[in-house]
């Protein structure tokens, strides 16, 4: 068994809240000054700044992670994470066929930037990326799934979008295999309140949109993996946080 420390989310500039210093390239210079083995690139209903962050995290020795932070149809944030960057991709477009357009106005919600690996702007989305979709809570985990991934619900102990504040409860189904926390003090006072987490792995990740919210070497998962296998490593993330 191998110790990965990591954040598993993480928003670029391509996410309208996300800072316009949070390019590929500085989050993994700031994984590197921050110890990180395994970071996750989740901007907000889309992938389109994943295959540069890959580029870039692999320059500086880290292991990306492709994914989203998937806004379902009742407003509730649901980390998705993806075994491959083309699996990622795929599932990209089908989320972007079921996105409601509104127009972004970047003066109030933010740009909204696409980066090559090298920092440069190549495009802006023009429609508004943090809003909901039409994919529901009870379709995501099957949908993610079949493109080999995995989903969770994000920052479960926050107010705004977390599946409890949201439902009332931690729903038994979908049958979540695992959620995240925002704070990991709070593991025990949900883990009493809601019988569903029982059993549960519970990850701890920062849900970064500025540099200097991006994790540092606090948080690890134990894989059966080489460190030097970055596929191996990430099937290995797939079956832990998937249940399988």
């Amino acid at each position: 068994m191998s110790r990965f420390y990591y954040d598993l989310h993480l928003h670029s500039c391509l996410s309208p809240c996300g800072d316009d210093e949070m390019t590929p390239n500085n989050i993994a210079g700031m994984g590197v000054v921050a110890q990180l083995d395994l970071m996750a690139l989740t901007d907000h209903n889309t992938c389109r700044n994943c295959p540069a962050f890959f580029k870039a995290a692999q320059r500086q020795g880290i292991l990306p992670v492709a994914g989203m932070e998937l806004t379902t149809a009742e407003e509730i944030h649901l980390v998705c994470l993806f075994p491959t960057l083309e699996a990622a991709l795929t599932f990209n477009d089908a989320v972007d066929a079921r996105r409601i357009r509104i127009p972004n106005r970047a003066e109030i919600f933010g740009a909204q930037l696409q980066m090559d690996e090298n920092d440069e702007v190549i495009g802006t989305e023009p429609f508004l990326l943090s809003n909901a979709t039409e994919i529901t809570v009870e379709e995501a985990p099957a949908l993610a799934a079949s493109f080999g991934g995995v989903c969770y619900p994000a920052h479960i102990d926050r107010e705004a979008n977390g599946i409890i504040a949201v439902l009332g409860v931690f729903p038994e189904t979908p049958p979540f295999a695992c959620a995240e926390l925002h704070d990991p003090s709070n593991e025990a006072d949900y883990r009493a309140r809601f019988p569903a987490l029982e059993g549960k792995p519970l990850v701890v990740s920062s849900d970064a949109h500025y540099l200097w919210d991006i994790s540092g070497r606090e948080h690890y998962l134990e894989l059966d993996a080489d460190p030097g296998d970055p596929d191996a490593v990430r099937a290995k993330l797939m079956e832990r946080l998937g249940g399988r």
